[in-house]
């Protein structure tokens, strides 16, 4: 699977992911913050401080020409609790309210009265964030302190029906950092854990929960197929890093259920191979111990053409049980690839030559007809001549094993676009349609179905080391049942020779 873009990448959906839910989070932060901030509207930063003295001088105005006895100092810090800059408010009647929230300055109170033109009583001081009351020391400082206070302030007359009865004096000095901490620090942090915890639960959910979704899937399909069961796969749908890791598991998966069926075909042809093996060398085996017993007991062959008689049959079984052996170790190296490879030239005419004159003792005492044909004469084939060989001696001794008496046995080859087509066909029965997908299986017989046989079977193995042999010459063997009757093994074998052989010599 090729590499996912950078867009797919999952590192880069997580950190574009945070980056976009964090500016959400900031967004919605700075929006509360000015809705929070802007409620307080008697300390949003473009009033003035002339302009908070004239709000608190008009509400307060209107407030006392209601209720001329009425509680200032609960009125005042009711309707300006949270104010950012200090102010002091007094009346004629010496009445003073100093800001709760900001500590008023020192001597405020008593520039508000001074400004008022009322004299100060001389308990007066300021700087409490209460209810401050009356200050001492007047008169430090002299004239010019008292004006260099008053120049610090911003002032506004609380005029009732046309008379001035109050002033506000509300401090020049910017507000300091703890009264909008202590004021909006509160609100803030509380709406700042609720949108941190909401800006988590959108990244879970929006980030991480596919990822976790997908991550689960795949630890899944690991710990099934660490269980033993190889037909899981684990969902490979994306184009990330977790879909990339989950596609190479998948193919992992696929890999390791075909090495299992592999080896369990495998172990099933291997039993198999076991007990033909055991049953195709006990029938000799049986048949050497049994005579071999009755030989060595005392008076048991009545005379010497019977021992004779005897040996005869030990040494035929020994004879077929090495035939059995050899044939098992041609087969084996074969297969496996351990089998050197010889690549000539090999002329057909002379190889069917060869073969005819192997067999023809059996062809006479059985009265069989060979017919032969190579087109053209001069026809060749690259590969191993001995091979070759041995593949149509097996293939002709069992055209004879299943040819009658009388009949006859063709052998033909011919080139066919670039393809040489060897075929050897019998007169006899045929093959019944059921056996014929099993016919080169090791020690796979179907005489029983042939009626007609004359010569005695083989081991079982001739076919198998047939389709061994054209497999190696990167060739195919077929069998199939002719229409006027009888069998036909065809070989088709590229004219130039296998493409490679494993171990071959040249």
């Amino acid at each position: 699977m090729p590499d996912p873009r950078w867009y797919q990448s999952l590192y880069w959906r997580i950190a574009l992911g945070f980056v976009g839910v964090l500016a959400c989070v900031l967004t919605a932060q700075a929006i509360v913050f000015v809705w929070v901030s802007g409620r307080a509207a008697d300390v949003w930063p473009g009033r003035t401080p002339a302009e908070y003295a004239q709000l608190i001088a008009a509400d307060v105005a209107t407030a006392l020409g209601d209720q001329p006895g009425l509680d200032l100092d609960a009125y005042v810090n009711e309707r300006f609790p949270g104010t950012y800059r200090a102010f002091v408010v007094v009346t004629g009647d010496r009445r003073t309210v100093y800001s709760r929230a900001v500590l008023a300055p020192p001597m405020m109170g008593r520039a508000a009265l001074s400004r008022l033109g009322v004299e100060a009583p001389a308990s007066l001081e300021g700087g409490r964030g209460g209810r401050g009351r009356g200050g001492r020391g007047g008169g430090a400082g002299g004239p010019g302190g008292d004006g260099a206070r008053q120049a610090a302030l911003a002032f506004a007359s609380i005029r009732v029906g046309g008379t001035t009865v109050g002033m506000v004096a509300v401090s020049l000095a910017p507000p300091p950092l703890s009264a909008a901490i202590s004021n909006l620090g509160p609100a803030l942090a509380a709406q700042a854990f609720v949108m941190l915890c909401v800006g988590a639960l959108l990244v879970a959910v929006i980030v991480f929960g596919p990822a976790r979704r997908r991550l689960r899937g795949l630890q899944g399909a690991v710990a099934a197929v660490g269980a033993g069961r190889h037909d899981v796969r684990a969902p490979a749908g994306g184009g990330d890093e977790v879909a990339a890791l989950a596609h190479a598991f998948n193919e992992m998966a696929q890999a390791l259920e075909e090495r299992t069926r592999a080896l369990t075909e495998s172990d099933r042809v291997r039993r198999q191979l076991l007990a033909d093996v055991s049953h195709e060398l006990g029938t000799p085996l049986a048949a050497i111990r049994g005579y071999v017993e009755t030989l060595s007991m005392p008076g048991a062959v009545p005379d010497d053409a019977t021992r004779d008689r005897y040996l005869g049959i030990v040494a035929q079984e020994t004879e077929r049980l090495g035939r059995i052996v050899g044939d098992l170790l041609d087969l084996a190296r074969m297969e496996g690839g351990g089998q050197t490879f010889h690549r000539a030239v090999v002329p057909m005419l002379p190889l069917f030559r060869r073969v005819l004159d192997r067999h023809e003792p059996s062809l006479q005492s059985l009265g069989i007809e060979v017919r032969m044909g190579v087109e053209p004469e001069s026809l060749t084939v690259v590969g191993d001549g001995a091979r070759l060989e041995q593949a149509l001696q097996n293939l002709a001794a069992n055209a004879i094993r299943h040819t009658p008496p009388g009949g006859y046995v063709d052998l033909r080859a011919v080139e066919e676009a670039g393809v040489v087509v060897l075929t050897v066909d019998d007169c006899g029965p045929g093959v019944p349609p059921e056996h014929l997908d099993r016919v080169f299986d090791r020690f796979y017989k179907v005489d029983a179905a042939r009626a007609g046989t004359v010569v005695p079977s083989g081991s079982g193995l001739g076919l198998s080391i047939v389709r061994a042999i054209v497999s190696t010459h990167g060739g195919t063997v077929t069998v199939a049942n002719r229409p006027e009757g009888g069998a036909r093994f065809a070989i088709r074998l590229p004219s130039s020779g296998p493409p490679s052989a494993g171990g071959a010599g040249h």
